[in-house]
């Protein structure tokens, strides 16, 4: 290899991400700002408050090729760990897995009793939820947003900041299409960091 090609291989190594997905026993990616819960939703969100945070669930499987695509080049992005470390209380779910999980109604029931309870289907999936959850309502029907399948670093900031600055309470003035929209022309025109 010449030194110019040698160099040019290094700057773009250099630009990557470094990061190696951590899998845990449950055969699900796991990153340092994801919480190990009793997994009581209603548990976790005075928790996420008291910290000041909003409550996330992600929803992953076992071999999710989707899965492995966020937590290898979106999720170790430094601007969207660090925006996703300070703004959000995560945890995970395993689309097949038998932990319990009890509901903001009350329901206790497996991980894979849930998410078909909450019509979950694809994964990763990610719902964010509101500071309160009135009594008798589930997660799914809670959640001011769900975010299902694989996006790229750009969607998936830009969702976890529509939701953290509460923009989908005036949907009617800036919708998630038009708020993304304008952030990728932000982007674009380069007034946006």
């Amino acid at each position: 290899m010449t030194p110019l090609k040698w160099a040019a291989a290094a700057c773009i190594a250099l630009s990557m991400p470094v990061f190696a997905a951590e899998m845990g026993d449950d055969g699900l990616h796991k990153t340092d700002w994801m919480r190990d819960t009793f997994k009581d939703l209603a548990e976790d969100l005075d928790e996420a408050n008291a910290e000041g945070k909003r409550l996330l669930i992600m929803v992953e499987q076992r071999g999710c090729i989707y899965c492995t695509k966020m937590h290898e080049e979106v999720f170790p992005r430094e601007e969207v760990a660090r925006f996703i470390g300070d703004n959000y209380f995560v945890i995970q779910m395993n689309l097949h897995g038998s932990t319990e999980v009890t509901d903001f109604d009350g329901e206790t029931l497996e991980e894979r009793e849930m998410a078909r309870k909450w019509g979950l289907l694809f994964t990763p999936t990610m719902l964010f939820l509101p500071e309160e959850v009135e009594d008798g309502m589930t997660a799914q029907q809670a959640a001011v947003s769900i975010m299902p399948g694989a996006f790229g670093a750009g969607t998936t900031l830009d969702m976890l900041t529509w939701v953290a600055e509460k923009r989908y309470l005036d949907q009617e003035e800036e919708d998630f299409q038009r708020y993304h929209a304008r952030r990728i022309q932000e982007r674009n025109d380069g007034s946006f960091d």
